[in-house]
């Protein structure tokens, strides 16, 4: 049986790779620091569950030996300090490129993010764009896939969050005008991606793998809303004001929505070209009002709302 290894394996993506990876006949080794680990431990009990902190150095390396394929999907997206995302998103893939030397892996997946295309310069930007050189630089044989805006089953943040909100309340507030236009990737689609390039020998390319639709962010909601059968009342605020609000929120749950630097990535309309990522994977893009539907009608809807925030 050949053994991948998954790191940040707890997130949105691992939780619905994972079981992907085992109906393919994986021996699958999931890592995360993340909480969220035991459940995936729980619905996916084939999986080899190891919580630790690939940013530091340590006996995990060792999960590496014998390894076919690595996926690398540890990310830091939000802190309010610096340091966190170098040591995620830097430190940590130079951990996992050591180990993956080590042990001779000939296959490595690594999971960027649009924003190192983006017109952001924020701290996660910077060291997503650093991740990708030092993967590049590595020697090893690899294929990096870069999403833009993800949403699914087990997604606590963004899309997810924003759901969750408007199960709660008529009135949904915007950041600015909510015309700001998303390409947003449906996370199944991507794992299909990822689930092909273990069967592939690795280009040393980097892809492109965003939504094949532009849609404004306010018409995302105003799809969910339909989906679900809600009506709800949209209302555009003016972005120091929806600043405060966040901060206030963060004080009174400890859990914020996204930063700052979030919400100013999420307002910037960064409109990426569609690459023929489809074709290239042999992979079907599901319209988001499809996926909205799958979600909603699907067994792991419920597991959304009990993910612990990444934050």
């Amino acid at each position: 049986m050949k053994k991948i290894v998954v790191t940040g394996a707890a997130g949105l993506v691992g939780q619905n790779l994972i079981p992907m990876l085992i109906n393919e006949g994986y021996s699958v080794t999931a890592i995360d620091r993340n909480p969220n680990l035991s459940l995936l431990q729980y619905l996916n009990p084939k999986a080899k569950c190891i919580r630790t902190d690939v940013s530091n150095i340590g006996e995990w390396q060792k999960e590496f030996k014998g390894a076919f394929c690595v996926v690398q999907l540890h990310a830091q997206i939000a802190s309010p300090r610096k340091k966190q995302f170098y040591r995620s998103n830097v430190d940590g893939v130079q951990n996992v490129l050591d180990a993956c030397k080590k042990f001779k892996v000939k296959n490595l997946v690594h999971l960027s993010s649009s924003v190192a295309i983006s017109s952001a310069n924020d701290d996660y930007t910077i060291t997503k764009r650093i991740g990708e050189k030092l993967v590049k630089q590595s020697k090893i044989p690899f294929m990096t896939l870069r999403p833009p805006l993800m949403y699914g089953s087990f997604d606590s943040k963004h899309l997810g969050w924003i759901t969750r909100l408007m199960e709660k309340t008529p009135i949904v507030p915007l950041p600015g005008s909510g015309e700001y236009v998303r390409q947003p990737l449906y996370v199944k689609d991507l794992c299909n991606v990822i689930v092909e390039l273990t069967k592939r020998k690795p280009k040393n390319k980097t892809w492109n793998i965003i939504g094949r639709e532009r849609i404004t962010y306010v018409d995302l909601l105003r799809i969910i809303a339909e989906v679900r059968g809600w009506k709800r009342l949209f209302v555009p605020i003016s972005l120091p004001l929806f600043g405060f609000m966040l901060r206030i929120y963060s004080i009174i749950t400890g859990k914020p929505m996204f930063t700052a630097d979030q919400m100013k990535a999420l307002v910037a309309g960064d409109e990426f070209q569609i690459e023929k990522w489809c074709e290239e994977f042999n992979v079907s893009y599901t319209p988001f009002r499809e996926a909205i539907k799958e979600i909603w009608n699907g067994p792991n809807a419920k597991y959304s709302k009990i993910m612990a925030s990444p934050h």
